[in-house]
């Protein structure tokens, strides 16, 4: 816990106040913001960001868990022509519905990134875009390629709902108290229309493939955990469109028959990109095996 004139920070929470004008002031003008926009900040801290986006648009939500840092962002603002344009909803935002918004911009407690990010990507009606702060790692995994180290189910699961791009590096002495970690801003903007795709599906396959990423999919395929559940996702689609099961039936055949015949048999995770899962996803839903 780390003190400010009046106010005890709580790094475990990941408060990490970005105090620097100019990094502030490169992440709105990369932004691109609009006179008529509603922007989301999540974990506002004591408002360095939000006054200077208050400024430029016409609504700011902001949504903060700590009630001691809503207060510092009230006074902020108070008995000024900004205060009517400053919304704070008081809470953990990954247990609230957002609410509707153009752009979200915000320096996020970075131990909700990964759920932070999806629920950011189901979100609807679509927003246009998002400009997020993320400990370094984490943002290099978001937009890791196939091949790449830090290549993962995050990647591509963004990959595949949004465009990702890193804008920037921002050195730990920005922030008050500094982090342990480097951190970047990532732009994320989701794709719209969202491609024709079961997410849960999708995610359960993918899941699966990279649970061990550098194991081929034959090799992946062959846990008993996995068997257990497409056999049983299998018999269910089977009654539902009243479909015999032969008596000799052995899923574990069935699924290493879809990898060959798919090509993706000695494949792995870790250099297949979003159109391979994409053809596997297909492979395995036209003989009746689901992941959801």
């Amino acid at each position: 816990v780390v003190s400010s004139p009046g106010i005890l920070f709580n790094t475990g929470a990941g408060q990490h106040i970005l105090k620097n004008p100019l990094v502030v002031n490169s992440i709105i003008e990369k932004a691109a913001l609009r006179r008529t926009d509603v922007i989301l900040e999540v974990g506002p801290g004591t408002g360095n960001l939000t006054v200077k986006m208050l400024e430029k648009v016409k609504k700011v939500i902001a949504c903060e868990i700590d009630p001691r840092l809503v207060g510092e962002l009230q006074k902020r603002v108070q008995g000024t022509c900004l205060a009517n344009k400053l919304e704070i909803k008081v809470g953990d935002v990954l247990k609230t519905d957002l609410p509707f918004f153009d752009a979200c911009v915000a320096n996020l407690p970075y131990q909700i990134s990964s759920p932070f990010v999806f629920k950011l990507l189901l979100h609807r009606p679509f927003f246009r875009c998002a400009i997020l702060m993320f400990q370094r790692e984490f943002a290099l995994r978001l937009v890791a390629k196939p091949g790449s180290k830090l290549y993962c189910r995050l990647s591509i699961n963004t990959q595949l709902l949004a465009r990702v791009d890193h804008l920037m590096k921002v050195g730990k002495n920005n922030f008050k108290p500094p982090p342990k970690v480097e951190s970047s801003v990532v732009r994320i903007e989701p794709k719209n229309p969202p491609p024709p795709i079961n997410f849960q599906e999708w995610d359960g396959l993918v899941r699966i493939a990279f649970v061990r990423k550098n194991k081929t999919l034959s090799a992946a395929f062959k846990s008993s955990a996995v068997e257990q559940l497409l056999d049983h996702n299998y018999r269910v689609h089977c009654s539902l469109h009243n479909t015999e099961i032969p008596e000799n039936f052995k899923i574990a055949e069935k699924i290493q028959t879809v990898l060959k015949d798919t090509g993706y048999s000695e494949k792995r995770a870790r250099s297949m990109d979003i159109d391979d899962f994409i053809r596997l996803l297909h492979g395995f839903n036209s003989e009746g095996i689901h992941f959801s």
